[in-house]
């Protein structure tokens, strides 16, 4: 194993703060781990943005964490992973890991055949939504609901206000009308809002969040090329720096408000003005 390789940090971007859902399962699953956040909330929502201009985003954070350097990155993004993913790893020479709508995992999970998909705009309209469910959901009613203007309140912090909870309705109540058992959260925003979801859903519907399987998919990863942290140069990792480092393109004040709070603790945000 190469011990500078395992020992550099884990890279991990969002449109914003959504992916701190993605960054709290890696670091249960591997709290040892350096790990490198970026949000992009100057440009966010990515899920209302053209197909180019998310790629555009998502190759340049890329590089910046490149250059960091990191040993593998994590596009914690729904929309992102659906529309640049497979640029990213053709221009990169790390593992790239990212993620899509839990369909399959859905469509196994039913009782009733009908599963609903919270998800951005563009991960709704886009071809890999349309593979999924065709390869895994022939059998099962699936319904696709955009969600415009939720990420926005989640950037913000605010996770069961009025504003929040009228669009958590508006949303919800088709799916659970045709009747959804099983709600996928197509975006990595829409875990932080899942206590409220279920308030508002019956005890019998499932809310499938995407974290975990990501965190299980990128330790296989690093594994397979020997990067995972072993125990013996975890002292060496650790005393360099802090485990958890966090950028983002937003103000500073706005920034480190958000991510301390959907953190759970108070962090220092380090602002990107340039990038």
């Amino acid at each position: 194993m190469n011990t500078t390789a395992s020992t550099a940090a884990i890279g991990v971007f969002d449109s914003g703060v959504g992916g701190l859902s993605v960054l709290r399962a890696i670091r249960q699953l591997l709290p040892h781990e350096q790990l490198l956040y970026v949000a992009d909330s100057a440009h966010a929502p990515y899920g209302e943005r053209h197909p180019e201009y998310i790629e555009r985003r998502s190759m340049i954070i890329a590089q910046f964490l490149r250059l960091q350097p990191v040993k593998a990155i994590v596009v914690a993004c729904n929309t992102a992973s659906v529309i640049a993913i497979e640029s990213l790893r053709k221009d990169l020479d790390i593992p790239i890991v990212g993620i899509e709508p839990a369909i399959k995992p859905a469509a196994e999970l039913t009782r009733s055949g009908v599963v609903g998909v919270m998800a951005t705009s563009a991960t709704v309209q886009s071809d890999n939504v349309k593979r999924l469910c065709e390869l895994y959901a022939r059998d099962t009613k699936i319904i696709l609901q955009p969600c415009p203007g939720l990420v926005e309140r989640i950037e913000r912090a605010d996770l069961d206000g009025p504003k929040t909870i009228s669009l958590l309705d508006e949303y919800l109540n088709p799916m659970l009308d045709a009747g959804a058992d099983t709600i996928v959260l197509g975006c990595t925003h829409y875990p932080f809002v899942a206590p409220t979801i279920q308030q508002r859903v019956a005890d019998s519907v499932s809310i499938i969040e995407p974290g975990a399987a990501v965190a299980r998919q990128l330790r296989r990863r690093l594994e397979a090329r020997s990067l995972l942290l072993g125990k013996s140069v975890v002292g060496v990792a650790n005393s360099a720096q802090s485990l958890e480092t966090f950028f983002s393109t937003a103000s500073m004040g706005t920034s480190a408000k958000a991510i301390s709070a959907l953190w759970g603790r108070p962090v220092a945000v380090r602002y990107l003005e340039n990038l």
